[in-house]
C-alpha cells in the first residue's frame, strides 16, 4: 500500500469526489460491514480540462456494490470581476475617458469613502466605454486586408496623393493596434518559470479545484451522509 501510495503521489494524480453514497461496498448483513473500495484518479491535466468531473453512485440492485458513473463537465465558472486591460493605455481615448470617470462628482465628506465612490464610478465608466470598443483581432484584420489592397492596386497603376497618404496613415494605425495586441497578450501570459522555477502551479491548481467541489458538496446542507447500523 506505501508504494502504490507512492506511485499515485509521484503521477500527481487527483481524487474525483465521490457524490452519493459514502461507502460502495456491503456484505448485505443485518448489521452491514460498509467500505470504500473503489477510488477514482484523473491526471492534472484532466483537472484543467474537464474541473467539474465527479463521481456518482447509482442505486445498487443484485450486487454487493454500488455502480458508479464518471461525468465529465468542462463548464468553468467564470466570475464577473472587473479586470482592467493594460493596452487600454495605449488607446487614443483613455485619458479622456479615465479623467471623465475620476471626475464624476461624489457626496462623501469622508476621504477614504469619497477615494473608494471615485474608483467605483471609474470602473463603471471605463466597463461602458470597452463596450463600444471593436474587437481588436477583427480591427486588426480590417486593416491588413485594406493595405493588402491598396498594395496589389499598386502593382496595376501608380498610387494617387490621397491614396498614398492614406495607406501612410493605415500603417500607423495598424503599428498601434499591434502594439495594443502585444500588450492584451503579454498581460494574460501565464509563464512565470523565471521567477517560480519548477514549481508545479498547475498541481496546486488542480488539487484546489478538486477539493473546493468536495467542500460545497460535503458541506451542503443537503448532505446527510448514509446510514449505518450501529452493533
Amino acid at each position: 500500500m506505501f508504494r502504490f501510495n507512492a506511485a499515485i503521489s509521484n503521477l500527481a494524480l487527483e481524487e474525483l469526489p465521490l457524490i452519493g453514497n459514502k461507502y460502495t461496498w456491503t456484505n448485505s448483513q443485518e448489521q452491514p460491514l460498509l467500505e470504500r473500495l473503489d477510488w477514482f484518479f484523473v491526471s492534472v491535466s484532466w483537472t484543467l480540462n474537464y474541473p467539474g468531473s465527479t463521481v456518482h453512485t447509482l442505486s445498487r440492485e443484485t450486487s454487493d456494490h454500488y455502480p458508479c458513473v464518471v461525468k465529465v463537465s468542462t463548464d468553468i465558472p467564470k466570475p464577473r470581476v472587473f479586470r482592467f486591460e493594460n493596452y487600454w493605455l495605449l488607446h487614443d481615448d483613455f485619458i479622456q475617458v479615465m479623467q471623465h470617470g475620476w471626475n464624476v462628482p461624489t457626496h462623501h465628506m469622508d476621504k477614504a469613502k469619497k477615494l473608494v465612490a471615485k474608483f467605483k464610478n471609474l470602473r463603471r465608466v471605463l466597463k461602458a466605454w470597452q463596450k463600444t470598443l471593436s474587437n481588436l483581432a477583427t480591427v486588426i484584420a480590417n486593416n491588413k486586408t485594406i493595405l493588402l489592397f491598396i498594395d496589389t492596386l499598386e502593382e496595376f497603376r501608380d498610387l494617387s496623393i490621397e491614396e498614398w497618404n492614406f495607406r501612410l496613415l493605415m500603417r500607423e494605425n495598424l503599428d498601434k493596434l499591434l502594439q495594443q495586441q502585444l500588450e492584451y497578450w503579454r498581460q494574460r501570459g501565464k509563464i512565470k518559470w523565471v521567477k517560480l522555477g519548477d514549481e508545479n502551479s498547475k498541481f496546486f491548481h488542480a488539487t484546489a479545484t478538486i477539493q473546493m467541489k468536495k467542500n460545497i458538496y460535503y458541506l451542503s446542507p443537503k448532505f446527510s451522509g448514509p446510514r449505518i447500523l450501529q452493533s
